[in-house]
């Protein structure tokens, strides 16, 4: 079996753990966020891409779900110390090295990808992770403030205001004219599946379907979401401000609704939910509820079996 995810985040880099201890024998594909990527020190910094890494390589810090685990600061502490205004963004001394090697890469030609897949080199993720594309886009988001409206990079508003700043769009520049990375359209035509795990659906996923030709290539495949918001909030992270951002309201239906039937022009075969928001109903699409908190390895893994499970019930499978 071939599936595709995309993904973004500690929630879905979560999922995809569970995801391949459900289905080991599968040729899993993750096709990642690089919305959120930016430039720092010189350094490029993929968030997404890293979280996804580590965790399926086992490197993750499981308290944070971001970051390297047995992680020092002692480089963002000097910054601190220098006074550096940018030294609210939590670089990590561990991870320092994976950012160091793949400016080398990129500053000597190396696409992202290429990029990518030599990182993965080290840490054998089980799994084939792509970017979304290898051009450069990011995610700014506009807000407001006290003394009126300003645009910031998406980490500045995530990370150093923890997203507390109202804001009044988000976008993902240079997603319009950017093109998916090498192996990106192979894998999803030649996937049996697509699945959109519990990551952010405006800044994760909804990034990731910015990029022409992705979601084109999705109305071929059978298409299973799972909802990112329980009960009426995010499970974690600040997903209810994007959401409010884009005028989408924080439940499982509405997200699902967000998305939309495969049938009416939208992505969703499929759609799950937690058992908390059982009866909700998705227009075109089979909802289904089951438990979604990713409590531990084993309810994430079977998290992960019932998506599959609604997915081969789809297809008669």
């Amino acid at each position: 079996m071939r599936i595709v995810c995309l993904a973004g985040g500690i929630g879905g880099a979560r999922f995809l753990r569970g995801l391949r201890a459900a289905a080991p024998d599968a040729e899993l594909t993750v096709v990642v966020n690089t919305g959120d990527d930016i430039t720092m020190y010189g350094l490029r910094i993929c968030p997404d891409l890293d979280t996804v890494m580590y965790t399926l390589g086992g490197g993750i810090d499981e308290v944070r779900g971001w970051g390297r685990q047995d992680e020092t600061f002692h480089a963002r502490e000097e910054l601190q110390a220098y006074d550096v205004p940018t030294a609210w963004f939590g670089l990590g001394d561990r991870d320092l090295a994976t950012h160091l090697v793949r400016r080398q890469m990129m500053d000597a030609g190396y696409p992202l990808s290429q990029v990518t897949e030599a990182l993965c080199a080290r840490w054998q993720p089980g799994a084939r992770l792509l970017p979304m594309t290898d051009d450069r886009v990011e995610t700014h988001v506009r807000v407001r403030t006290a003394t009126g409206e300003r645009v910031v990079h998406f980490q500045e508003w995530w990370v150093r205001h923890r997203a507390a700043l109202p804001a009044t769009a988000i976008v993902a520049v240079g997603a319009q004219d950017a093109t998916p990375a090498p192996g990106v359209l192979e894998a999803v035509a030649a996937a049996d599946l697509v699945l959109l795990p519990p990551s952010n659906p405006v800044v994760s996923i909804g990034t990731v379907l910015q990029v022409p030709g992705i979601a084109d290539a999705l109305a071929a495949k059978p298409v299973v979401g799972l909802s990112p918001i329980v009960g009426g909030a995010p499970v974690r992270g600040m997903a209810d401000a994007c959401l409010t951002a884009i005028g989408v309201e924080t439940s499982a239906e509405a997200v699902g609704r967000h998305y939309g039937a495969r049938s009416d022009g939208g992505l969703l075969d499929g759609w799950l939910v937690d058992t908390a928001d059982a009866g909700v109903a998705v227009p075109g699409v089979e909802v289904r509820a089951v438990p979604l908190l990713m409590r531990d390895a084993e309810t994430t893994t079977q998290m992960a079996r019932d998506a599959l499970r609604l997915a081969a019930d789809l297809s008669g499978g």
